[in-house]
């Protein structure tokens, strides 16, 4: 019994501290948010990638970078009603 409860002060912590790791009511729309700004932002965050991805468009990197930054707005479309 313990083993559980110490499992889950663990998970409530990581909740706590990483907003992306989710909770019991976080939706599916905020959930599929939290994943793709997470890579959008992984993708700004590694030149390589970033200059891959504006390789790939036929774009300048700053360009790209530029509309990822846009796409974190919102990133799945508008929020559910």
């Amino acid at each position: 019994m313990a083993d559980k409860l110490r499992a889950q002060q663990q998970l409530e912590n990581l909740q706590a501290k990483y907003i992306g790791t989710g909770h019991a009511d976080t939706t599916k729309f905020e959930w599929t948010s939290n994943i793709a700004r997470d890579s959008l932002a992984s993708y700004i965050g590694h030149p390589p990638m970033l200059q891959y991805m504006a390789i790939g468009t036929g774009q300048p990197r700053e360009k790209m970078r530029i509309q990822l930054l846009e796409r974190m707005i919102q990133p799945v479309g508008p929020p559910p009603k």
